[in-house]
């Protein structure tokens, strides 16, 4: 089956940083766009960032453009996400899913998620 893993997550001061990973199974990873979405409490999930398959084209939400950074690496299956100067609120739940980018980013209903990762933003 596929499976896509977030993983990275926890608890970091503002200004501090973290990094995301995303680990897919069961499919031809470089075939895939991967996208990240966070939901913070009480709120909408929102994308943030979007990558294509072969990781020359990226895109990335405008609260965060210059802040976080969006790569992959396919030989290990994994996309990234680098998450400087971290704000409270970029305190969300994290997410990554198999999506199409472009000046966006759009998941449908045959795509797929993985669980998400809580990311904390507090001092």
């Amino acid at each position: 089956e596929v499976q896509l893993v977030e993983s990275g997550g926890g608890l970091v001061q503002p200004g501090g940083s973290l990094k995301l990973s995303c680990a897919g199974s069961g499919l031809t990873f470089e075939d895939y766009s991967i996208g990240w979405f966070r939901q913070a409490p009480g709120k909408e999930r929102e994308g943030i960032s979007c990558i294509i398959g072969s990781g020359g084209s990226y895109w990335h939400e405008g609260s965060v453009k210059g802040r976080f950074t969006i790569s992959r690496d396919n030989a290990k299956n994994t996309v990234f996400l680098q998450m400087n100067s971290l704000k409270p609120e970029d305190t969300a739940v994290y997410y990554c899913a198999t999506c199409v980018c472009g000046f966006g980013v759009r998941v449908g209903a045959n795509d797929y998620w993985g669980q998400g990762t809580l990311v904390t933003v507090s001092s």
